[in-house]
């Protein structure tokens, strides 16, 4: 099965490529006027929501790539010489499915997945009901066919890909699951905020463990893309000059530099603004910031903060155990000892009242139900 889709996945390789080269050029045209016509119907723009737009504009690029291109070139072939004969009957599945097996039933799953996403976009992003998803996923669908049983509109002089009903039921059909997706999401989120607990200025180990590797995997997913765009960019300009010695050099400092960029927003441009939250943090209700710091303590903070996360995420087998036995020791991580600049927050001194009160042994049931939950995490 996993050399099925990697057979099938290279077929779209060209594709892939010209997605993510024009994916700057068309966000740069499409995401203000978008952000601009959110902004304007909900009154506000959070984070997750201009995420969500360039995210968006990826998928919808990859769609066209992947269903248009590549174009024909030359002076023969499809397109150029002679047609593609459409395939109008709903059931030519069948036979595909007993001459080909595996392969045409992928092929199928794949029609209904890559409308999946527009689904989900039209429920969440656009808001949009469950009939007019259905009819944009079909609209969008057919729109894609008949360009290529029209050649592009007529650009060229017969089809050079196939049309097939087949897709339109599909794609359709992944539209509305998309849909069910997408509202699913929203409720669980919407259920999740009517009992959202407060952010905790003290999370345990397991709860910090697991949003750092949640932060990884935001980082790595977040320098890919422009790693890919400029490492394909050279590739396509230079051709043959463009060898497999300097491809891996170029990679190499290009990734780096993806890396710190994503690094440096994730570890310390949004905590820093979000009140210790990174974006794993704001999902896990914690904040890195134990207490309240201001100027240069605050910055030494962020300094030492950065110098261990680095250490952990490049040198896990040196860093991870060393750093775990001190927290175990001390309760504490190295650079949660830089001292505060004011005061500690109210709910903060709240959670340490003096030695031998109620309060006192209330705290502390506090934190030994934290570490049972930590316990729990763990076990799970």
């Amino acid at each position: 099965m996993g050399s099925v889709i990697n057979a099938y996945i290279a077929t779209f390789s060209g594709s892939f490529n010209v997605a993510v080269l024009v994916w700057p050029l068309l966000s740069l045209l499409l995401s203000v006027p978008v952000l601009v016509g959110l902004y304007r119907r909900d009154g506000w723009l959070p984070l997750a929501t201009v995420f969500a737009v360039y995210a968006s504009i990826l998928y919808a690029a990859g769609l066209v790539c992947f269903t248009l291109y590549p174009l024909p070139t030359g002076d023969s072939g499809p397109g150029i010489t002679y047609g593609i004969p459409p395939i109008l009957d709903p059931l030519n599945f069948i036979p595909a499915i007993q001459r080909d097996g595996v392969d045409a039933v992928l092929q199928l799953l794949l029609n209904v997945v890559l409308f999946v996403p527009l689904g989900f976009i039209a429920r969440t992003l656009l808001k949009l009901r469950p009939l007019p998803t259905l009819a944009l996923s079909f609209a969008v669908t057919c729109l894609i066919e008949t360009a290529q049983l029209t050649g592009l509109f007529g650009v060229y002089p017969f089809a050079y890909r196939t049309f097939e009903v087949d897709d339109l039921i599909c794609n359709t059909l992944g539209g509305v699951i998309g849909w069910g997706l997408g509202h699913l999401a929203v409720k669980l989120i919407q259920r999740e905020a009517e009992v959202l607990p407060p952010v905790t200025h003290r999370p345990g180990f397991v709860r910090r463990a697991v949003a750092l590797w949640t932060d990884a995997m935001i980082i790595d997913i977040c320098s890919v893309v422009p790693r890919l765009m400029v490492v394909i960019g050279l590739k396509m300009l230079l051709g043959d000059v463009f060898d497999e010695a300097m491809l891996n050099r170029v990679n190499t400092v290009v990734w780096v530099a993806c890396y710190v960029v994503a690094f440096a927003v994730v570890e310390v441009v949004v905590p820093w603004r979000r009140d210790g939250s990174t974006p794993a943090g704001l999902f896990y209700r914690m904040s890195c910031e134990t207490r309240r710091r201001t100027g240069a303590a605050r910055v030494a903070f962020y300094a030492l903060r950065v110098a261990a996360l680095l250490l952990v995420l490049v040198y896990p087998q040196y860093a991870v155990l060393p750093l775990a036995v001190f927290y175990l020791v001390a309760r504490k991580m190295p650079y949660d000892f830089v001292p505060g600049a004011v005061a500690e927050p109210a709910s903060e001194r709240a959670a340490q009242p003096a030695h031998g009160t109620a309060d006192a042994l209330a705290a502390r049931g506090a934190e030994g139900a934290e570490d049972a939950e930590d316990r729990e995490l763990c076990l799970s």
